[in-house]
């Protein structure tokens, strides 16, 4: 199991582009991958799941990825977070 958190730096926190962007990246791994924020979680392959957690600027999300190519997931989505939001 990876896990690794992030503090939202885009003014507007996960709203819709770049949240269809993060659930695109994802999508292209095999591993269960889960997004965390305030006791709340929703499946990172799913849009309106990751969108209802009303990540906003400077709130901290994390990432819990678990499966066979987990290593490469998590560093692939960490580089997201970091270019995008």
């Amino acid at each position: 199991m990876q896990k690794f958190t992030y503090v939202l730096t885009d003014a507007e926190g996960i709203h819709a582009r770049p949240a269809g962007e993060l659930v695109k990246a994802a999508k292209k791994f095999s591993s269960n991958i889960t997004i965390s924020k305030d006791g709340k979680s929703a499946k990172a392959t799913k849009l309106l799941a990751v969108m209802s957690l009303g990540a906003k600027q400077g709130q901290e999300v994390e990432f819990t990825i678990e499966g066979e190519d987990e290593v490469a997931a998590a560093a692939e989505l960490e580089a997201f977070m970091k270019a995008n939001l």
